[in-house]
């Protein structure tokens, strides 16, 4: 009885998130906007979506440009209301960065920055505090031997390690850690958790790696089904310990373990709350998403524009369901999976986690 009465709970809580979720892309309000503002980067990550190198031969996106694209929003939401979050390449290896943080707070907007931690030191940390960074998320991915094996550089850890003793001493910071999960580092992740506890690290999030960009074809970087499953068994244990905050990414619908292994159920919300201005200015979503999903360019179009009145490919997703989603029983709760997982010709998605699961559930 007590099972059933779970079971119950969980498919009222899914059919009610499904409602939430119509709701919202209904309204689609921006919350979250990614700019790319380099494809410069100092590693050589075995995985990187975007294949970047220290000396891109495409030229950083000159602030001026991003800044002219997204005032127009302050007109329609609270700039404070915008989260904008600086990526890449390296955001780091800009030498304005400071300053184009400094310029975005002084219009009245909040900002961030994701990092790899390899140039992050006390001066730098010092400066972005007092430019009004809010927010930065800071990539480890195991220890020593392992880290260093994903990013190509025997430094990395040594540098990741010290920018986040930085990041932790800062009371004010939003801050947390992700963790590229793959066949070499999953066994470390118990220790890797008492680690990051000992450091006073209050967020942990963990993802596997797409078949994208380096990783297309790079088997020692894919989870088998047994492997996942441990995967969700050990974030579902640190929630219930919640002796850090421990959850798995956005990336994918996970069958019986929505719910239990993140905040709240699968929701993709690429499209929805989430956009991007790419490096060539091209306007699009979660800046890991295939880059013909495009809907404009902030060099032709307004951004304002683009927002409100694109962006139907990924507000209506029947589309996706082809290929193994189109008789899938879970596909009105996964709705075609997240963006990033199809390809351009959007034929069928590239990957599914929860078959995997279910194969050894």
């Amino acid at each position: 009885m007590i099972y059933s009465w779970k079971m119950l709970n969980r498919r009222l809580s899914q059919y009610w998130h499904n409602k939430f979720r119509k709701n919202e892309i209904l309204l689609h309000e921006l919350s979250y906007l990614f700019w790319e503002c380099t494809w410069r980067c100092n590693l050589k990550c075995r995985h990187c979506g975007s294949d970047c190198v220290a000396d891109s031969r495409v030229k950083d996106m000159p602030f001026e440009d991003f800044l002219k694209a997204i005032l127009p929003l302050k007109a329609k939401y609270k700039a404070n209301s915008i989260n904008i979050v600086i990526t890449g390449g390296e955001p780091l290896l800009r030498s304005d960065l400071v300053q184009c943080g400094k310029t975005l707070r002084e219009n009245g907007f909040r900002w961030g920055i994701v990092t790899n931690g390899f140039a992050y030191n006390a001066k730098i940390h010092s400066e972005l505090l007092l430019a009004g960074m809010g927010a930065i998320t800071l990539s480890l991915d195991g220890f020593e031997e392992s880290h260093n094996w994903l990013r190509n550089n025997p430094k990395s850890f040594c540098n990741a390690v010290n920018a986040l003793e930085l990041i932790t001493s800062s009371n004010r910071l939003y801050y947390d850690v992700v963790t590229c999960v793959n066949a070499k580092n999953i066994v470390e992740l118990p220790r890797l958790k008492e680690f990051l506890i000992s450091k006073n690290v209050k967020a942990w999030r963990l993802f596997t790696i797409a078949p994208i960009g380096r990783a297309t074809n790079d088997d020692d970087l894919r989870l088998s089904g047994e492997q996942l499953k441990y995967l969700m068994d050990f974030i579902t244990e640190g929630r219930n310990e919640k002796h850090i905050d421990i959850k798995f990414s956005c990336e994918a619908y996970v069958g019986s373990y929505e719910s239990r292994v993140r905040d709240s159920y699968f929701f993709c919300r690429a499209g929805i709350n989430i956009a991007s201005v790419l490096i060539d200015g091209s306007i699009s979503a979660c800046p890991n998403i295939n880059r013909s999903f495009a809907q404009g360019n902030i060099y032709c179009d307004n951004f304002v524009d683009v927002w409100d009145n694109r962006f139907n490919i990924m507000r209506d997703r029947s589309w996706t369901q082809k290929g193994i989603c189109k008789n899938c029983k879970d596909y009105k709760n996964c709705n075609g999976g997240a963006m990033h997982l199809w390809n351009e010709k959007k034929d069928e998605i590239m990957t599914c986690i929860n078959r995997r699961l279910e194969s050894v559930l």
